[in-house]
């Protein structure tokens, strides 16, 4: 059966890909199923609800319960951005999300806490913008950290500084972030002066998706609302010392005035990395490069003789900080590898245990024995 997307989900970019998708998702089904479903899109989730956008508009939606049992972990529930497959009922309007499409790419940290668990802030985005406030709250190390997940889920990363009309040297500012952040574009914006807005909406095309990422208070929901051209989501006023403060509590999908889609997300605290050897290796290509120098294939730049980055830092081709930062998140990629896998043979030995318990439990109820 060929699906003929209507012209909402088009605009939610709906397209031949997703529908193939979506296809195959449905012929996979289980020929019991009687549920009739069709596509959606998640456009904002509140503590296990969700919005999702059908052909028919918007409507709340709820999880199947099989769904959030097959699931081996939260990375695989929805999240703002996935597309899913839904049924309505016809009884009381009930909307169900029975599957989730396969993510063409997703933002994923660890989540918050001392678990090791994936979180995925969200899904299916073309465009990681990555805002940070001026003229205080620029930190490379964080930009590196957000930069080295953006690379991994897929999207191309672009550096947003904020608050632009607040900062007596804007072009020096973009210089020193351009010069930490290799092979990132970078632009500055005031959503209050409307700077810099021009060159974002060259990167917010219809029917693309962008996710708007940093911390919190740094302008983001104002920055929406500006490109939105209405105030729909909720501010706050700035405080003494210049910061914002935090408003945003969901993930929301919105749709802008030209047509781009864009994820706003609450300001994150602590962003800690998840699987990321790709994201890493893009985001320090430089040190990767000069790396091809060294002496030894394996060389850890950490005294080596012979090593092409340490000679680099010492004639200031490269900044000590940031070989210090590479260091540091290469290390803590490292804890987490080890942590994970920790936690996968923790799961295989639960999941072993439950099953020895369920086949005693029937040869038992078989033969009529009672455990002792």
């Amino acid at each position: 059966m060929t699906f003929d997307p209507s012209a909402r989900l088009a605009s939610l970019g709906w397209d031949a890909q997703w529908a193939a998708a979506f296809a195959a998702e449905r012929s996979a089904a289980s020929p019991s199923s009687t549920e009739t479903t069709a596509p959606a899109r998640v456009v904002a989730e509140h503590r296990g609800r969700y919005v999702v956008g059908t052909e028919a508009g918007d409507r709340s939606a709820v999880l199947a319960g099989r769904l959030r049992h097959a699931v081996a972990s939260r990375e695989g529930l929805p999240t703002t951005g996935d597309w899913v497959a839904v049924s309505i009922a016809d009884g009381d309007g009930t909307t169900t999300i029975h599957t989730v499409l396969p993510r063409r790419s997703a933002f994923v940290r660890k989540a918050a806490g001392e678990t090791t668990e994936a979180q995925v802030v969200a899904a299916n985005v073309d465009v990681a913008l990555i805002a940070t406030a001026l003229p205080a709250d620029v930190s490379t190390r964080r930009l590196d950290r957000y930069l080295t997940l953006a690379w991994e889920s897929g999207a191309m990363p672009v550096v947003v500084l904020t608050k632009a009309d607040l900062s007596d040297d804007v072009a020096s500012a973009l210089a020193d972030v351009r010069a930490a952040v290799y092979g990132t574009d970078v632009i500055a914006v005031s959503a209050t002066t409307g700077e810099g807005l021009e060159a974002l909406l060259a990167y917010l095309r219809p029917a693309r998706t962008a996710v708007l990422l940093g911390s919190s208070g740094v302008g983001k929901s104002t920055l929406v609302n500006r490109l939105l051209g209405n105030e729909h989501l909720r501010t706050a006023t700035v405080r003494d010392d210049g910061r914002g403060r935090h408003t945003t509590t969901h993930r929301e999908l919105v749709t802008l005035a030209n047509g781009a889609l864009l994820v706003d997300t609450p300001g994150m605290r602590e962003l800690q990395l998840w699987s990321a050897d790709g994201g890493f290796g893009t985001t320090f290509a430089d040190v990767d490069a000069l790396a091809d120098g060294c002496r030894f294939r394996d060389c850890a730049h950490a005294g080596e003789p012979g090593c092409a980055v340490a000679a680099a830092v010492a004639d200031g081709r490269l900044a000590a900080e940031r070989l210090e930062h590479w260091h540091q998140l290469r290390r803590e990629l490292a804890y987490l590898a080890r942590k994970q896998d920790e936690a996968a043979a923790a799961a295989d030995r639960a999941r072993t245990r439950s099953l020895t318990r369920a086949a005693r439990a029937r040869i038992n109820e078989k033969y009529g024995r009672r455990d002792t």
